[in-house]
């Protein structure tokens, strides 16, 4: 960017992908991975958050081993851009990946360059696969805040996750206290409000499977009033 280029609008409104990775193993019960976002983050301080963050540019041509089911495509479709959805699964496994170190892939060879924010990744002998990932929420940021995303929430199986669920060690700076999070415990720590309420649906949809043709809930702020509607 040159100094004549004009700065972006940090508050324009970007699409993103956000990871809820269940796990069923442990004494507690079912449990959900999540970490604080620093005391200066411009979004949600010190907040706890699934691992997530935006789509960049780049998501659209990173190849994926396995695609994402039909049926989660189709959705994720449904008042979007054309072809977003590859993209968005591809930015659900990258942020996951930068934020956890947590390897959401196929043992295969990398086809073609690999992308920088992908050398560790694809390092370890994996390639991203989308085939675990259900969508499950869609949520827009109110007007007025410092930044805005269109984000949609993945919940995947940590048995999908090719690499330890217990080693955090490759995570980036960017999420602090990464632990494995009882769904009965969650709410006593500082949550956003969409957190609270993704966390009750998924409590829900352990509780009461939804059906392959159930719809997607969305919190949409585009316009002056917030409104919930259904995908599908």
């Amino acid at each position: 960017m040159t100094a004549a280029d004009p700065q972006p609008d940090k508050s324009a409104l970007r699409d993103a992908a956000t990871v809820i990775v269940l796990r069923r193993d442990l004494p507690a019960g079912p449990s959900v991975l999540m970490g604080m976002r620093g005391a200066g983050a411009a979004f949600m301080p010190s907040k706890y958050v699934f691992p997530g963050g935006a789509l960049d540019a780049a998501d659209a041509a990173v190849p994926l081993a396995r695609p994402l089911p039909a049926r989660e495509a189709a959705r994720l479709a449904l008042d979007a851009p054309e072809g977003i959805a590859p993209a968005l699964a591809v930015a659900a496994i990258r942020e996951l990946w930068e934020e956890t170190g947590l390897i959401l892939g196929t043992e295969a060879a990398w086809q073609g360059p690999v992308p920088e924010d992908w050398q560790g990744f694809a390092a370890s002998g994996h390639c991203p696969s989308a085939a675990g990932l259900r969508f499950v929420f869609r949520a827009i940021t109110p007007p007025g805040r410092p930044r805005r995303f269109d984000a949609r929430f993945f919940l995947v199986d940590v048995g999908e996750i090719a690499s330890d669920p217990d080693d955090f060690s490759r995570a980036c700076d960017e999420l602090s206290h990464l632990h494995w999070v009882p769904l009965t415990e969650a709410r006593a720590l500082a949550l956003p409000f969409i957190t609270e309420v993704v966390l009750t649906e998924v409590q829900a949809l352990l509780t009461y499977p939804r059906s392959e043709t159930a719809s997607i809930p969305f919190f949409d702020n585009r316009g002056p009033r917030a409104t919930f509607a259904r995908l599908g």
